[in-house]
């Protein structure tokens, strides 16, 4: 018998056909055969900034957490402040450890009774791992990520083709909501989060229905200007929009102070880490985690040294051409007193140096209006 290749290898969502039947290009992302475009990035980039854009995130993982310890649990697991988060909302976070560093970040989602936690699809063993090592006896973990489908729907228009799409309620969903109702006659959960930029929504359902409303969007959203987008767009998008991408912005030795993400920590309660990162977030890190633009076409991709005169400062988190800026732009990881906003740095590429300007990590933000 001969050995499967690497390609057979690979996990397939329940859309994998519907991708291939587009003509979509595939690649190994996690474990993953997936989409990284169909059309073009760059195309389907600006349909998800100016129209609407769908795409297939059923590789994340979906736990389930419940039992009358579940909200301390959590509590004891992540820096957000998970005690005080309603009935009906979700929240970001970071699954952290003892040292501060992160072993995922996470959306946790509070149904009445029990809460819904998304993870990163390259990081379900190792989070599964991790939660059932801290798991009190009066909780109960449940992984659902085997029979989870996940689509996201992003855009200016997402709304407009949600009302369409979804019974009554759905399409008004506030801002980081949760809900349940059905989308094409199937029971679903939405919430309104994205990983874009934009607004938009996300939506789970068990596999077997994937393919409806797969199909069902497309169908809907045609006249809107709806199109699939794959993993290309989905991280010039994230990237401009300043929202971290596990591996790159976030780790297993990075806190979520250095990486910019003290905003989501703000519980009170004793968890994992806090005593450094509550130092950390009074005293400031000793690295902070920064935009660069670059001043000109070269493309600083990740692990590329940064400089400060003749002194490295730095390493690249991840880089790519903004669509959006119309300029390369990136993430990078410097000493504190090199991050001075509005500065001057150089990434060396392939053996010389380029001049990028200091900024903020989110390049574009949407308008409200």
């Amino acid at each position: 018998m001969s050995n499967p290749t690497a390609a057979e290898t690979l996990k397939k969502t329940p859309l994998h056909g519907a991708h291939v039947a587009l003509g979509a290009r595939m690649v190994p992302f996690g474990g993953w055969d997936m989409p990284v475009q169909y059309s073009g990035i760059i195309e389907e980039h600006h349909a998800v900034r100016k129209a609407v854009g769908l795409f297939d995130v059923s590789h994340m993982g979906e736990f389930y957490v419940s039992g009358e310890g579940a909200a301390a649990f959590l509590a004891r697991m992540v820096p957000g402040d998970v005690l005080n988060l309603p009935v009906g909302k979700c929240l970001y976070t970071q699954f952290t450890r003892p040292t501060g560093g992160v072993v995922d970040d996470t959306i946790i989602c509070r149904f009445a009774d029990r809460y819904l936690l998304v993870v990163n699809a390259s990081n379900i063993d190792k989070d599964w791992a991790w939660l059932s090592e801290h798991k009190p006896f009066d909780v109960t973990l449940e992984n659902y990520s085997p029979e989870t489908a996940m689509i996201a729907l992003q855009g200016p228009l997402a709304e407009t083709v949600m009302r369409e799409a979804a019974t009554p309620g759905l399409a008004e969903l506030p801002f980081f909501g949760i809900a349940l109702g059905k989308i094409f006659g199937v029971d679903v959960a939405v919430s309104r989060t994205g990983y874009t930029g934009e607004d938009g929504f996300e939506i789970y359902m068990p596999n077997a229905y994937a393919e409806r409303l797969w199909h069902g969007f497309l169908a809907t959203g045609e006249s809107y200007g709806i199109r699939p987008a794959g993993l290309g767009a989905r991280d010039t998008l994230r990237l401009e929009a300043g929202l971290p991408l596990y591996g790159h912005e976030l780790n297993d030795e990075t806190t979520p102070i250095e990486s910019g993400f003290g905003w989501t920590v703000k519980s009170e309660a004793d968890y994992l880490g806090k005593d450094v990162i509550a130092r950390q977030k009074a005293e400031g890190p000793s690295k902070k985690l920064v935009g660069l633009t670059m001043q000109g076409k070269q493309i600083a991709r990740e692990g590329y040294p940064v400089f400060l005169g003749d002194r490295q400062v730095g390493t690249v988190a991840s880089g790519a051409p903004s669509p959006t800026i119309g300029a390369p732009i990136a993430t990078a990881f410097v000493e504190a007193d090199a991050a001075t906003m509005g500065g001057t740095l150089e990434v060396e590429i392939r053996g010389k140096r380029f001049p990028a300007t200091v900024g903020r990590t989110a390049f574009y933000k949407r308008s409200k209006n």
